[in-house]
C-alpha cells in the first residue's frame, strides 16, 4: 500500500486556476481579508504534513485495533490521543470557526480541501474533527451568546469535543416520532431522558469533555418534527469559571461493530435526566440541527473524495510495478519477463476512470465550498440568495454523488490488485470497507435523492435549477471557440438532457406522487455526471490557457482525463435518463407478496 500524500498540485490547481480563490475571498467583504493566496498556499502545505506524517501513519494499526469499550469507557485506537492534540494545537478542529470564539475563520473553499485531506489520510481519525466541527456551526448559529462564550473556544480548541444526536432504535429518516423527552427545570435548564444510536464519537479518550447536541421533545410538544428541540448536553457540568464539574447523568452503553472506519467509536448513548440547556426556539430544533447536518453532508461527501484520493495513489503505484502479461501491442519491457500491468487497457480503464471521478469531484467539492463562502459573506443579498440556492441544491448532490463515485473509485481500485485487493495487508479492502458507511449515514443517499428530486426541484418548480441551469449557458455562451468545442459542446448537449428531465418529472408528479421517487436516483447521476461536465470544461479551459508553459506534463494530463471524461463516463446519462423516462409504473406492478 502506498504512503497517502496530499493531492497539493492538483488541489492548488483547482483553488488557484479554475476558481480563481483569491480573487473570490478579496471580494467577499464578510471574511475581512482573513485569507491570501500567500497564506492559503502554507495552510494547505502544513496541512499535506500534519496529513501524510500524522495522522495516515495511524490508519492501518487504528483498523486493526479499532476503538474499544469497558464498563462504560471507551478508549481510541493507540496513537490517535497525542495526533488529536497536534490536530487541534495546530487549530485545525476551528479552522473555519468564528473567529470572535477562537477559531481561525477561514474560508471553506480552503477549508473542503484540508477535509479532503484528513479523510484521506484516515476516516476514522476524520470523524472525530468532522463531528466537532459540526457542533460548533450549529452551536454558533443558534445558541445564546452566553451558551457561545461558554463552549466555543474549548470545542474550536480540540480541548472538547462535539456530537450529534439524532438517531433512536425506532427513529432514523423520520425524526418526527423520536421518543428522547426533555423536562423543563425552574432554573432555566431542562432535564434529558432518552437513548439515541449510531452516535459518531459519543465517548471516547481524546479530550477532557465532549458536548452532545441532542434532539428532544418537550412534554406538551406537537406531534412530528414540529415538536422536536435541540439541547445542549455536555459530559461533564461546566462551572461559572470554565472549570470542569460533575459528570453528567449520561453514558455510553455500547459501541457497535461495524464493517468499516473501526477506529471511530459508533456509540449508544444513553441519556438518564441529563442536565440540557435549549439551543434556539423550542420546537425549532430540527431546523438548528439542519445547519450542523447539511456541514455533515457535504463533509461526508468528501469523504467519498478522500477515500478514492487514497485508493487511486495505491492502484498506480501498483499498476506501474506489478508485472504480468505483455502488452496487446508487443512487449514494453523485454528485459523483464512481463510488462506492467499498466499497459493494460482494462487497467487503464479503472485508473482513468478513478483520475476522473476523484479529480471532477475535487473541482465540485470546490465550488459548492465557493457558494457557502458567498452565502455567508457577500455583502450583495441578491448574490447570497443566489448561493444559497445553489447551496440547498448542490448539497444532495454533493454527498451522495461524492460517496457513490468514491465507492465505486474504491472496488476500481481494488480490483487493480487483483488478489492482493482482497488481502488486508495491501489496504485496499479497508479503504472499500470504510467508504462504505459514507452512502448510508448523515441521510441515505436514497434520501439525498429524494430531497433533491422533491424538496430542492419539484417543490419549487425547478426555480433553484435553472439558477445553476442558467450559469452553466452562460459559460457556454462565454466559450464557444473552437479549442474548447470538445468539451462545452457534449455540456451543452448534457445540460439539454437535464433540462428536459427536469420538466418532464416535474409535469408527471403533478398527477402520480410516486414519480418523484422513482425517478430521484437516477436523476441525482444524471445531475452529477452534467455537473461534473461542466467541472471538466472549466478545467480544461484552465490547463489550455498553461499548455505553453507545461514543464511537467500537468496541463496536457489534465486534458486527457478530460477527455477520457467526456468520452467514457459522460455517456452514462443515457441509459440512467431512459430509467427515469421509464417513470414509476415498473416500479409497482408487483404487489407486495409477490416480492
Amino acid at each position: 500500500m502506498a504512503d497517502y500524500k496530499a493531492p497539493l498540485r492538483d488541489i492548488r490547481f483547482v483553488l488557484n486556476e479554475v476558481f480563481e480563490a483569491d480573487k473570490l475571498w478579496q471580494s467577499l467583504p464578510g471574511l475581512n481579508g482573513a485569507i491570501d493566496a500567500e497564506t492559503a498556499d502554507a495552510m494547505l502545505e502544513e496541512a499535506g504534513k500534519i496529513t501524510a506524517q500524522t495522522i495516515a501513519p495511524l490508519n492501518r494499526s487504528g483498523d486493526e485495533e479499532g476503538a474499544q469499550w469497558k464498563d462504560g469507557v471507551v478508549t481510541t485506537p493507540s496513537g490517535f490521543k497525542e495526533a488529536f492534540r497536534t490536530y487541534a494545537e495546530g487549530g485545525w478542529v476551528g479552522f473555519a470557526g468564528n473567529p470572535e470564539f477562537g477559531g481561525l475563520g477561514m474560508p471553506k473553499t480552503l477549508g473542503v480541501q484540508v477535509e479532503e485531506m484528513v479523510y484521506g489520510a484516515n476516516n476514522s481519525f476524520a470523524l472525530y474533527p468532522a463531528l466537532t466541527a459540526g457542533c460548533c456551526l450549529a452551536l454558533d448559529a443558534h445558541g445564546s451568546e452566553e451558551l457561545k462564550q461558554a463552549y466555543l473556544p474549548n470545542l474550536y480548541g480540540g480541548t472538547w469535543a462535539g456530537t450529534m444526536c439524532l438517531t433512536e432504535p425506532h427513529a432514523g429518516t423520520d425524526l418526527g416520532i423520536i421518543r428522547t423527552k426533555a423536562e423543563p427545570q425552574a432554573d432555566g435548564s431542562y432535564l434529558i431522558t432518552g437513548t439515541k444510536i449510531f452516535i459518531t464519537g459519543g465517548e471516547h479518550d481524546l479530550t477532557e469533555n465532549i458536548i452532545h447536541l441532542v434532539l428532544a421533545k418537550l412534554p406538551d410538544a406537537p406531534a412530528g418534527p414540529k415538536g422536536i428541540s435541540l439541547f445542549l448536553v455536555p459530559k461533564f457540568m461546566v462551572n461559572a469559571d470554565g472549570s470542569l464539574g460533575e459528570r453528567n447523568s449520561l453514558a455510553c452503553g455500547s459501541i457497535e461493530h461495524k464493517m468499516g472506519i473501526k477506529g471511530s467509536a459508533t456509540c449508544v448513548m444513553n441519556f438518564d435526566g441529563a442536565r440540557g440547556f435549549l439551543i434556539g426556539e423550542i420546537n425549532k430544533g430540527l431546523n438548528a440541527m439542519f445547519t450542523m447536518m447539511n456541514y455533515e453532508r457535504l463533509s461526508i461527501g468528501i469523504q467519498g473524495i478522500g477515500c478514492a484520493e487514497a485508493s487511486y495513489q495505491s492502484a498506480v503505484a501498483y499498476a506501474r510495478d506489478r508485472i504480468q502479461s505483455r502488452a496487446p501491442t508487443g512487449a514494453q519491457q523485454p528485459e523483464k519477463a512481463a510488462d506492467p500491468i499498466i499497459v493494460h487497457p482494462d487497467v487503464r480503464r479503472m485508473l482513468l476512470t478513478i483520475k476522473a471521478l476523484t479529480e471532477g469531484s475535487r473541482a465540485f467539492s470546490t465550488y459548492v465550498g465557493s457558494q457557502l463562502d458567498i452565502s455567508k459573506y457577500s455583502d450583495d443579498a441578491e448574490v447570497r440568495r443566489k448561493g444559497e440556492d445553489l447551496v440547498a441544491l448542490l448539497t444532495p448532490v454533493a454527498k451522495a454523488f461524492f460517496t457513490d463515485l468514491g465507492l465505486e473509485s474504491c472496488v476500481h481500485g481494488q480490483q487493480v490488485f487483483g488478489g492482493h485487493g482482497y488481502i488486508r495487508e495491501w489496504g485496499q479492502e479497508q479503504l472499500v470497507r470504510d467508504v462504505r458507511i459514507a452512502q448510508i449515514y448523515e441521510g441515505t443517499n436514497g434520501i439525498q435523492a429524494l430531497d433533491l428530486m422533491g424538496r430542492k426541484t419539484v417543490a419549487n418548480k425547478g426555480a433553484f435549477f435553472r439558477v445553476f441551469a442558467d450559469e452553466i449557458k452562460g459559460f457556454i455562451a462565454a466559450n464557444g471557440d473552437q479549442a474548447l468545442a470538445e468539451f462545452v459542446q457534449p455540456l451543452a448537449a448534457a445540460l439539454e438532457n437535464l433540462e428536459q428531465l427536469t420538466e418532464l418529472v416535474i409535469e408527471r408528479s403533478q398527477s402520480n406522487p410516486n414519480e418523484v421517487g422513482a425517478a430521484s436516483v437516477e436523476y441525482l447521476h444524471v445531475f452529477g455526471y452534467t455537473a461534473y461536465a461542466y467541472m471538466w470544461a472549466r478545467m480544461a479551459k484552465a490547463a489550455l490557457a498553461k499548455l505553453d508553459q507545461d514543464s511537467d506534463g500537468f496541463y496536457q494530463a489534465k486534458l486527457s482525463t478530460g477527455r477520457f471524461f467526456i468520452k467514457r463516463l459522460l455517456p452514462r446519462i443515457h441509459s440512467l435518463s431512459e430509467s427515469v423516462r421509464a417513470g414509476s409504473e415498473p416500479l409497482f406492478e408487483l404487489a407486495a407478496e409477490q416480492f
